[in-house]
């Protein structure tokens, strides 16, 4: 058990490891943190960075998230580790999946803040079961294609993942992992939720809006609504001035 217990912790750490967040701040010197949604995922970092940076970010993620998992299907399936089913078949390996996935969203690295954990949780499933993750992927693709929001792709694309997983004979840990999955990522995106029932959540190829520029008006200002204070206190101050030359040139 301490193998299983060292691969779920090094699962932990390995996805903690704030890729976006460190890569903004090299080449942009700011905290992505403070940008978009607030997120270190591949997609904020997308808009804050530019497609490049966005696509590095993703595929470094679902790297992070395959490589523990693959691990321990390799112990697994190999017969490295036979005390790991003294509880269910192939637990374990679904087990260091869940780890990766919260480790990248609650990162040690940032105080427990992160991304939402859809490349991660990706690169989970492609380990767990490659036409099953493949095909969760693919599913991905068509719902951003069609909508064009990432988010929703990311929590519908998951939650197509249990029967894609069942279709190709993944293990039941595995399709329990996938029920967990699609439930923990949707909770990560209901802030992206939110703003789609609102409408103000942006698609893919959405620009950020520019400040407003547009020149002041060359109205003159009407008394009473746009005069400001220091004008006010001019135009009295002449007033006083009218007077007490009136008075004086009277009584003289």
């Amino acid at each position: 058990m301490i193998s299983a217990l060292l691969l779920i912790i090094c699962a932990y750490v390995m996805t903690s490891i704030p890729t976006g967040y460190w890569l903004v701040k090299a080449l942009k010197g700011t905290d992505v943190r403070t940008f978009g949604s607030g997120s270190t995922g591949a997609t904020n970092v997308w808009r804050c960075a530019g497609p490049a940076a966005g696509i590095f970010v993703f595929c470094f993620d679902t790297l992070k998230g395959y490589i523990p998992v693959t691990a321990a299907v390799y112990f697994d399936n190999h017969g490295l580790a036979p005390e790991w089913s003294f509880a269910y078949p192939h637990l374990i390996p679904s087990v260091v999946a869940a780890s990766a996935l919260v480790g990248h969203s609650r990162s040690i690295f940032l105080k427990f803040q992160g991304g939402k954990s859809a490349a991660t949780g990706l690169g989970t499933l492609l380990a767990l079961s490659p036409l099953g993750g493949l095909c969760t992927f693919i599913t991905w693709m068509l719902i951003v294609k069609t909508s064009g929001y990432i988010s929703l792709a990311s929590i519908l694309g998951v939650g197509s993942c249990p029967f894609w997983f069942y279709l190709f004979g993944a293990p039941w840990a595995a399709i329990g992992y996938c029920v967990f999955g699609f439930i923990y990522v949707t909770y990560r995106h209901k802030a992206n939720i939110e703003r789609m029932l609102k409408g103000t959540e942006p698609k893919v190829g959405d620009k950020k809006k520019p400040p407003s520029s547009d020149p002041p008006s060359s109205d003159p200002p009407t008394f009473g609504t746009s005069l400001s204070a220091g004008t006010t206190s001019s135009l009295l101050e002449a007033k006083i001035i009218t007077d007490t030359t009136s008075n004086t040139t009277e009584s003289t």
